[in-house]
C-alpha cells in the first residue's frame, strides 16, 4: 500500500510538473546562478544532488525577507501545497510579527505537530537564509538556501538552492530513486512556494519606501 501511495504521489507530481513547465511565470535559475557559490554550499561541499530555482520579485529584499523568516508548519506555512505540507491549513497571507525573530538554531517544523524539522544553519537577514536537516551524528543531510539579491532598485532576485549529501533517502526510498525523482518533486513544490512568496510580497505592505530601496 505504501509503494502504491508513493507511485500515485510521484505520478501527480509529474502531472503538476508538466503543467508548470508551460506556465507564464517561470522559476528557472540562470546558468550563472546554477554554478555560483552561494551561502550554505560549505555545509555540503560534495553533494550528490543539487537543484536551483529563482524568481524576480517586484519588491526590495526588506519586503521579501519577513515572508521567509516566518516559514514552517505550525508557523506561517510553506506557501506551497498546504494539503501536502501544512496539514490542509492555509499558509499565512500577512506578515506575522511574532515569528520574525529567527537565528541560527531556530526550527522550522517540516509538518504540523512535529517538533523537528529544518534548522536554521546560517542567517543573514535580508540577504540569506540557509535551512538544514542534520543526521544524529551532526552531519548535514540536506540544505535549503534562500538568497536575496537586488539586481535593480526595488527588485529582489530570490535564488533557492537545495543540496543533498550521500545517503539521502527520504521516506526510506533508495538513494538512486531519490536523486532521480527528487528534482521533479522539488521543482513542483519549489515553484508553488516561490510564486506564493512573490504574490504575497508584491501585494503586501511596503516595509521599505521605493526611494529607500537602494543598496
Amino acid at each position: 500500500m505504501k509503494k502504491i501511495s508513493l507511485l500515485v504521489f510521484f505520478g501527480l507530481l509529474l502531472v503538476f510538473a508538466g503543467l508548470a513547465i508551460y506556465a507564464s511565470r517561470q522559476v528557472r535559475a540562470t546558468p550563472d546562478e546554477r554554478v555560483r557559490t552561494l551561502a550554505g554550499d560549505d555545509l555540503i561541499p560534495q553533494p550528490i544532488l543539487s537543484v536551483n530555482h529563482g524568481i524576480t520579485i517586484r519588491r526590495p529584499p526588506p519586503d521579501v525577507w519577513p515572508w521567509l523568516a516566518q516559514m514552517g508548519s505550525d508557523r506561517a506555512g510553506w506557501y506551497a501545497y498546504d494539503f501536502i505540507d501544512n496539514g490542509g491549513h492555509a499558509s499565512a497571507e500577512r506578515i506575522l510579527p511574532d515569528l520574525q525573530n529567527i537565528h541560527v538554531g531556530s526550527v522550522f517544523p517540516a509538518l504540523p505537530g512535529v517538533k523537528n524539522g529544518f534548522v536554521v544553519a546560517q542567517c543573514e537577514p535580508e540577504h540569506s537564509l540557509v535551512l538544514s536537516w542534520q543526521l544524529p551524528n551532526g552531519k548535514y543531510q540536506t540544505t535549503w538556501a534562500y538568497i536575496l539579491e537586488e539586481p535593480q532598485r526595488g527588485q529582489t532576485r530570490l535564488i533557492v538552492r537545495g543540496r543533498a549529501a550521500s545517503g539521502y533517502r527520504p521516506l526510506g526510498l533508495p538513494e538512486w530513486f531519490a536523486t532521480s525523482a527528487g528534482p521533479v518533486a522539488h521543482f513542483v513544490m519549489q515553484r508553488k512556494q516561490l510564486l506564493g512568496i512573490a504574490r504575497r510580497a508584491e501585494s503586501g505592505p511596503r516595509i521599505t519606501e521605493p526611494h529607500e530601496a537602494v543598496r
